[in-house]
């Protein structure tokens, strides 16, 4: 087959797959991304640019659409070249949230089009009115309904589309779910491993292990949509019930999702003035090579994992199958892979008591930890491998084919 990846930070959702297929000579792998994806070895990768920066004189509420315009007519530009050069792929694989697919099927009518959709923007019952620190204006609501147009422009296009997870599926519009499957690109369970002598270095010098009383955090950034602002508050809180916890928080200081704060302010910074804690237990460790990463999931005696209702992280699973005793939060996306008592606990998303309660909870019953550790990867294991979710792509690719 020839294959072609369309991702702007290539080879994101589509590594596992693309490993797979690039090792088998039977397969022409390439990918068309921006020169600032980390690539992969072994795919012939090509690089586009938008011709411009969206107009700061258009309407904010299509600022991003017409970015995914330009984003889309570069890539078009591309696929015209490869045509003509005699590149005809028989399956275009592509992330359909920035825009860049959206002119595939103009220049390759006949080739099968699957869009990866991460989720269906909503105004009420998902995430932007979840939380009530961060009520929706109207100017929210209208925007929110328009930045759909590139998601329906893409529902519209595809033969087929890819959802990680049901929930995700379920905010599109029922309209275009017949064309949704559900597919995760999977957790490679032979690195994401139990690790019962992992050791963690602090810059301090300090070495952490599973003797030690840990608790993680990991989000790309550390905004409200994964909850830091209550996970923070939760730290005062068991920072006095516990004195000799330590806690190992992962991620940047951005905002990935959700409203922008003004240049130099943080939600760190911001979550530092409000609460009083033993700073001295608290490690901001940034951001960290995945390894180290996934040392401090392999010494975690918990790991919190709150999001508001959206996109599910690829960490909840990774801590799962690294036998890690999630706490999670009580939300549609979390109910997905966390069974309350079998696989982990759930608490109120808002609920600092609850989650502190959790944290006492797994540290104290270590035969019930253990068993919650177990099931935890096990849940993983059966439902969650990466060749779990390359034969499910294979078998996607094989019936529209087919067809």
């Amino acid at each position: 087959m020839r294959i072609l990846f369309i991702h702007q930070n290539f080879p994101g959702q589509f590594r596992h797959l693309a490993e797979y297929l690039s090792k088998d000579s039977n397969h022409q792998v390439i990918a068309i991304c921006q020169p600032h994806a980390p690539k992969l070895a072994g795919v012939q990768v090509i690089q586009y640019q938008p011709s411009r920066a969206p107009s700061q004189h258009i309407h904010h509420y299509i600022r991003s659409t017409e970015l995914h315009v330009l984003n889309g007519q570069a890539v078009a530009k591309l696929l015209f070249n490869l045509k003509e050069s005699g590149f005809y792929p028989d399956i275009v694989v592509a992330h359909t949230g920035w825009g860049e697919a959206l002119y595939v099927k103009d220049v390759f009518p006949k080739t099968k089009l699957i869009g990866f959709f991460e989720f269906y923007y909503q105004a009420t019952g998902a995430d932007a009115d979840f939380d009530p620190e961060f009520p929706n204006t109207l100017d929210d609501i209208l925007r929110i309904r328009t930045k759909n147009i590139t998601h329906l422009l893409s529902l519209e296009t595809v033969d087929a589309g890819i959802c990680p997870t049901e929930w995700q599926k379920s905010t599109h519009p029922k309209e275009y779910q017949h064309k949704l499957h559900l597919i995760h690109e999977g957790i490679n369970t032979k690195v994401a491993t139990p690790k019962t002598d992992a050791i963690y270095y602090l810059p301090n010098g300090r070495t952490l292990s599973r003797n030690d009383e840990i608790i993680t955090y990991v989000a790309r950034n550390l905004e409200p949509y994964r909850g830091f602002h209550i996970m923070m508050r939760a730290v005062e809180l068991i920072c006095q019930r516990r004195p000799k916890t330590q806690f190992l928080i992962i991620g940047g200081d951005e905002v990935s999702y959700g409203r922008k704060l003004e240049k130099d302010d943080t939600w760190r910074k911001r979550m530092l003035k409000e609460i009083s804690i033993d700073e001295s237990r608290v490690h901001f460790l940034g951001r960290v090579p995945y390894q180290n990463y996934l040392q401090t999931l392999q010494i975690s005696s918990a790991h919190i994992y709150l999001t508001v209702p959206f996109v599910l992280s690829w960490s909840i699973l990774e801590a799962m199958a690294v036998g890690c005793p999630v706490i999670g939060s009580n939300t549609a996306p979390v109910r997905e892979v966390i069974e309350h008592g079998r696989n982990g606990q759930l608490v109120d998303f808002f609920s600092i008591t609850e989650i502190a309660d959790a944290v006492d909870k797994l540290i104290t019953d270590f035969d019930n930890t253990e068993k919650l550790r177990l099931a935890a990867r096990q849940t993983i294991l059966d439902h969650y491998t990466t060749s779990t979710g390359i034969r499910q792509y294979m078998d996607l690719f094989h019936s529209l084919l087919n067809d």
